[in-house]
């Protein structure tokens, strides 16, 4: 297949996301023969935090003003197999208009936070990578959570096919990697901050620091506030590269990942970051929601915690039974969610999708 894609970024990881997921996911693309073409906005945050300028067999296209790049973007769709327009994608509105009113054959959205836009919907704001007439138009609808967030798309935005396509690893890049001195830490935790995510962090991370004020915590991440509650044993990276992510993992005891309110509310949403520390042998702490053990057993490979006292609890967890638990969740990981799996449920998607519209 041909894919056309207009997201958000894939060139940068800072502060967002899509684009580690996006990497991963068209490199297997690639391998299985298919051709990404990926539309991204130049803009000036990422321009200036760029960790990636291209991958083998996949034509990155950085443009500044739309009008520019239209007819450059017209002409790809014209031979693609696969339309595609992201959420949070810059030009969402336009992408989608030119994709709705080309011929390709399949034209697709992709919606990477589908919580965030129906919590969005729920409280009456504006979705911005949305147009009025919803997602009716396209003929198929992704979503990075599966659940009930399926029957919303359908029933707030009118969306007529949709299947989940989960958040994934490439185990090439996420491994197990010697420990780093930089990176040490008892619990670390690595995400963007999101206003969203701060009680449960002051719960499970804040508090666990507060309570064990002799061992090292550590935060990678950007946009954290100078109003975030540090304490003197949390120790703060600003941006972690992705080509660090498995020495930083590697070099905790324990990561934690944490949920945003809106996803863990609507359930079944897997951070790519659960699967990235998976992969590297990391032991993980994580909130609980619904749907979570479709992705990792709680107990075996996972540890759910709900409170400071649970996470303290956890870290004093005896080293074999540690290290079992992560050898769980690792194998769990590779045999499941790595992006190889995922460009074949894409491939299975499109494919039903196609049966279906010949018959």
């Amino acid at each position: 297949m041909k894919l056309v894609i207009f997201g958000l970024t894939i060139s940068s990881s800072w502060g967002n996301g899509h684009a580690t997921i996006w990497r991963g996911l068209c490199r297997a693309l690639a391998r299985r023969g298919h051709r990404v073409v990926f539309f991204e906005r130049d803009v000036p945050y990422y321009a200036s935090h760029r960790d990636l300028t291209g991958i083998p067999g996949i034509e990155l296209v950085l443009y500044r003003e739309w009008d520019e790049v239209l007819p450059f973007a017209r002409k790809h769709l014209s031979d693609a197999d696969v339309g595609m327009v992201t959420s949070y994608c810059p030009d969402g509105i336009a992408s989608t208009e030119l994709v709705l009113s080309s011929r390709v054959p399949l034209r697709t959205f992709y919606d990477l936070d589908t919580p965030v836009t129906l919590r969005s919907l729920a409280e009456g704001k504006p979705v911005a990578y949305i147009g009025p007439a919803g997602l009716g138009d396209f003929d198929l609808v992704l979503s990075y959570t599966g659940g009930v967030a399926l029957d919303a798309l359908r029933t707030w935005l009118g969306a007529r096919r949709v299947a989940p396509l989960y958040g994934s690893v490439d185990p090439a890049t996420h491994r197990p990697v010697p420990a780093e001195a930089a990176y040490r830490a008892d619990l670390s935790y690595l995400g963007t901050y999101a206003e969203d995510r701060q009680d449960s962090l002051n719960c499970l991370f804040i508090g666990a620091s507060k309570r064990l004020p002799g061992q090292r915590f550590l935060i990678g991440g950007s946009l954290y506030p100078d109003t975030f509650p540090w304490t003197q044993n949390i120790h703060y990276i600003r941006h972690v590269p992705p080509p660090e992510h498995p020495a930083f993992y590697c070099s905790s005891v324990f990561t934690l990942n944490v949920t945003r309110r809106a996803m863990a509310d609507m359930g079944y949403c897997p951070s790519g970051r659960l699967f990235e520390a998976a992969a590297c042998g990391t032991p993980l702490l994580s909130d609980e929601w619904e749907g979570l053990d479709r992705f990792f057993a709680p107990g075996t490979e996972i540890v759910v915690v709900h409170t400071a006292g649970e996470v303290v609890e956890a870290l004093t967890m005896p080293e074999e039974q540690r290290e079992r638990i992560a050898a769980a969740a690792r194998e769990r990981t590779l045999s499941e969610h790595t992006a190889e799996h995922r460009a074949v449920e894409l491939e299975e998607i499109v494919s039903n999708v196609r049966e279906f519209e010949i018959a």
